[in-house]
């Protein structure tokens, strides 16, 4: 009687946004497929799925690299990095795989750990949304609606690895969509480099795509990722219909990156911050629940001192919920990279400041969701077992692991105080709540506490 074959085993590190998160589940899912076991320890073989957006991250990966190449472990190098930047020195003697051929990832794997090296970085179609996946979250569908984006920002080096627009056609988000939910998946983030851009090369848009999706059965609600803001005016009316539809949360996120027009320009940002400004406006105003997030970028180049006071007086006028910072990092082969920088103490400076005005925003912001009620679905524990779930408007709400409640699953919960980043709540009986499914509606269970916004 002959023992059963050991699978080699596979351990996969990625780095960067949800987009990059749902290739490496497709990652797993192709390799698991493939024979492999998926690992967390002791791998046979490791798959990198690398991020080329900012300097500090391509470090960490060099650094991680390095630590392979001593212990004498294979490495597949897969992601935006090498597809952007085929010619790095740590490439050559490694296997790569860019994000256009992930469907051949088990067979460079398979031939990495045979001792050869593999280079696959043609740029085909949109990846097909048919590929297995292992969900990291059975609970959350990632589904990659498009690759690559129509902007030419002077500072971003993502379009280099990921191209020009390819969306993917609605009929295949629905299909994909449809099945994920049908195996448990509760919140569906559309992603891509640039959701607002979806379907310009298709004749369609974002809004034609959503108004499909919440037509689906079942008990789900869907998060949009970054849309730009400039995209948005040729389907701006039907978008701020649909996005009030209780299967899609109430959030949006828009970056604007500065407050100051002049440095948009500089950026090559196609839109000014009055545009973006009177989005916000009129969605507060029609949604006066919704999340608001944005991106901002401290220390361009060419940012003034009165610059950045205007990205401090926007961030502090529009009174945003999530503000993601950055630091400017100047990328190889990117036009920003050539202008002189501002000194690095400087750019601290103005992410410090920046970071403590948000901060104040954010504390203010949510401490006007004291006393809501409904219903909150938690799929996440913390590192002291306290239940995390959204709520309607994709605010993070925290129940102490004492509470008792299926997880993960839905429970009626009350607002009760809350911090910069959270929302902290206690659960509600069942009988007195009204709400039913996985989701409230966008009205508070309290009256009174709804006007508040």
């Amino acid at each position: 009687m002959t023992s059963e074959r050991r699978k080699p085993k596979v351990q996969i590190f990625t780095q960067g946004c949800s987009a990059n998160v749902a290739d490496s589940e497709a990652i797993a899912g192709l390799l698991f497929e493939g024979g492999f076991e998926i690992c967390q320890s002791e791998p046979d073989v490791v798959v990198l799925n690398t991020c080329t957006v900012k300097g500090p991250t391509e470090t960490a990966f060099i650094r991680q690299l390095r630590t392979l190449e001593d212990s004498g472990t294979p490495v597949v190098i897969a992601g935006c990095l090498p597809q952007a930047e085929p010619r790095h020195s740590l490439l050559a003697k490694h296997s790569v795989v860019g994000p256009f051929e992930i469907a051949q990832i088990a067979n460079v794997t398979g031939r990495t750990l045979r001792g050869e090296v593999v280079h696959l970085l043609s740029r085909k179609k949109a990846r097909n949304l048919s590929l297995p996946v292992l969900p990291a979250d059975p609970t959350v569908a990632i589904i990659p609606i498009a690759q690559g984006c129509l902007s030419s920002c002077t500072f971003c080096k993502t379009k280099q690895a990921r191209g020009i627009l390819r969306s993917v056609p609605r009929g295949e988000i629905m299909r994909a969509v449809r099945d994920r939910v049908a195996h448990g998946a509760r919140e569906v983030w559309l992603t891509s480099q640039d959701n607002s851009a979806y379907g310009f090369d298709l004749s369609s848009n974002l809004a034609e795509l959503l108004s499909d999706l919440v037509e689906l059965d079942g008990d789900f609600r869907i998060r949009v990722g970054m849309a730009n803001p400039d995209h948005f005016r040729s389907f701006w009316d039907d978008f701020c219909r649909v996005i009030g539809h209780e299967k899609i949360f109430r959030f949006v996120h828009i970056p604007v990156q500065s407050g100051s027009n002049a440095v948009l320009e500089q950026m090559k940002r196609e839109y000014r911050v009055e545009e973006f400004e009177d989005q916000i406006v009129q969605l507060r105003e029609r949604y006066p629940e919704m999340t608001f997030a944005t991106d901002m970028i401290c220390g361009f180049p060419t940012e003034s001192v009165s610059d950045f006071e205007q990205t401090l007086s926007l961030v502090s006028r529009l009174q945003l919920d999530v503000v993601n910072i950055s630091r400017f990092w100047p990328r190889p082969g990117t036009p920003a990279a050539k202008l002189k920088p501002i000194s690095g103490g400087e750019v601290k400076r103005r992410s410090r400041v920046l970071t403590e005005v948000f901060r104040g925003v954010a504390a203010a912001n949510n401490r006007r969701w004291h006393g809501w009620s409904g219903q909150v679905f938690f799929r996440e524990r913390g590192k002291q077992g306290e239940f995390i779930g959204r709520n309607f408007a994709y605010k993070q709400v925290v129940l102490s692991s004492s509470e008792s409640i299926e997880y993960p699953g839905s429970s009626p919960v009350q607002i009760v105080s809350s911090g910069t980043f959270s929302l902290r709540a206690e659960k509600l009986n069942p009988k007195k709540s009204s709400r039913s499914g996985c989701y409230p509606s966008s009205t508070s269970d309290n009256p009174v506490q709804s006007q508040q916004f």
